[in-house]
C-alpha cells in the first residue's frame, strides 16, 4: 500500500484543480486538497481526495494541512489578472503569511518535497517598459537573475519575491527540499473567465464570445493592445511543476512559454477561432501592467532539456471552446456550479 500523502494548497483554484486531476490519474498515493473557498465554489472538486476548506493565513490551519504530508505543492495566494492585482495590493501582500506558515509546518512535519509557485511579476519593472516599435512593445526575455536589483510588481510581485527568499532560507538553514518556479501567465480550461480575476486570454475569449452572441461586433481592450507577454497553457504548467519539484534546481526558475505575443495578436487569434472580426475600442486608462515581458528559458532547458512548447494558437482553441461551453451554461442559469471533471 502506498502511504504517500500529497498536499495541494490553492486546490480550489485553476492551477490547483488541474494539478490534482493529473495527480489522481498518476495514482501514486493519497491527496489532500486545501483551499480557503467553500467547497461549492472550487473550480474542480474530486470526491476521492480529502477536501479541506481552511484559511491558510493561520499557522494552525497550515499545520492541519501539512500534517502527515510527504510533499506539498503550495499554490495558495490572493491573485488574479491585472485588474485585480493593481487594485488589491495589500490583499496580495498578505499571502506572505500563507507561504511562511506552510514552510514552518512543512519543516515541523518533515515534508520531503515542497514546491512554491512564484510569478514573473517578481522581475524588475524598469526592464519591462520597452519602447513601442511598429505597434508592439518588444518583450525582453527576462532571465532569472533579472529579478535583482529588485523592483517587483507593487504588491503581488513583492510578496512573491519575499516568499522566494523565505523558501531559500528554509532550504539553507533547515535543509528543507524546496523548489520554486516563476509562472508566466498560465491559462486554459477550468480557469477564471469572468468576474474581475481573469487573465487576458480568458477575458478576450469571453469578450469575443459575448460580441458574437449579442451581434454587437466590438471589443474593449485595456491599454493600447501593444503590450506583449508570453502565455503558458495549463498542460505545460502542470508538467513543469512535476519536473521542477523532483529536479536539482536550487534557485527559482522560469516556467513559461518563450512565444511572445501582443494583446492585439491575442485578439487576432481568438477572432480567427471564432470566425468573426470586431471593432476594437481601446481603454488607455485601464490596468495594463508592464509594456513587455517574455520568459528566457535558457536555465530550464539547461537543467531539464525541456521547456513549455504548446503554442498560443493551440492553447487558445481549447480555451475558447471550454469558455464558450461555460458561457452557455451560465446563460442557462448554471453560474457558480462546480462540476467534477468526468473520468478525471
Amino acid at each position: 500500500m502506498n502511504d504517500k500523502l500529497t498536499v495541494v494548497t490553492g486546490a480550489g483554484g485553476f492551477i490547483g484543480g488541474n494539478l490534482i486531476a493529473v495527480l489522481r490519474r498518476q495514482g501514486n498515493g493519497q491527496i489532500r486538497a486545501v483551499d480557503v473557498k467553500p467547497l461549492e465554489h472550487w473550480y474542480q472538486k474530486f470526491d476521492d481526495v480529502e477536501n479541506l476548506s481552511l484559511d491558510l493565513n493561520s499557522k494552525e490551519n497550515c499545520e492541519i494541512a501539512a500534517k502527515g504530508a510527504t510533499e506539498v505543492y503550495n499554490l495558495a495566494a490572493n491573485m488574479g489578472g491585472m485588474g485585480f492585482i493593481e487594485k488589491n495590493k495589500a490583499l496580495c501582500m498578505l499571502s506572505v503569511l500563507i507561504n511562511t506558515h506552510m514552510l514552518m509546518a512543512a519543516r515541523k512535519f518533515g515534508v520531503e518535497h515542497y514546491f512554491y509557485s512564484s510569478s514573473a511579476c517578481v522581475y524588475n519593472g524598469n526592464l519591462q517598459h520597452t519602447p513601442d516599435e511598429g505597434g508592439r512593445f518588444i518583450a525582453p526575455e527576462l532571465k532569472e537573475s533579472d529579478a535583482y536589483p529588485a523592483l517587483a510588481e507593487d504588491g503581488y510581485g513583492w510578496e512573491k519575491l519575499f516568499s522566494e527568499r523565505m523558501c531559500r532560507h528554509f532550504m539553507e538553514d533547515f535543509g528543507l527540499h524546496v523548489r520554486v518556479a516563476r509562472f508566466h501567465n498560465v491559462y486554459g480550461p477550468w480557469g477564471t473567465w469572468f468576474g474581475g480575476r481573469e487573465k487576458a486570454p480568458a477575458a478576450i475569449c469571453r469578450k469575443v464570445i459575448e460580441a458574437k452572441l449579442s451581434g454587437k461586433h466590438e471589443i474593449s481592450i485595456w491599454g493600447t493592445g501593444h503590450q506583449t507577454r508570453s502565455f503558458m497553457y495549463i498542460d505545460d504548467c502542470i508538467k513543469g511543476i512535476g519536473l521542477i519539484t523532483y529536479s536539482g534546481i536550487l534557485e527559482p526558475v522560469n516556467l513559461g512559454s518563450s512565444e511572445a505575443v501582443s494583446i492585439n495578436q491575442l485578439v487576432d487569434i481568438v477572432e480567427e477561432i471564432a470566425g468573426i472580426k470586431l471593432q476594437r475600442i481601446y481603454e488607455p486608462g485601464a490596468p495594463k501592467g508592464v509594456n513587455g515581458r517574455n520568459s528566457d528559458n535558457t536555465l530550464i532547458k539547461q537543467y531539464l532539456g525541456w521547456e513549455p512548447g504548446i503554442s498560443v494558437r493551440e492553447g487558445l482553441k481549447k480555451t475558447y471552446a471550454w469558455i464558450a461551453d461555460q458561457y452557455q451554461l451560465r446563460e442557462r442559469g448554471a453560474a457558480g456550479v462546480v462540476r467534477e471533471r468526468e473520468n478525471g
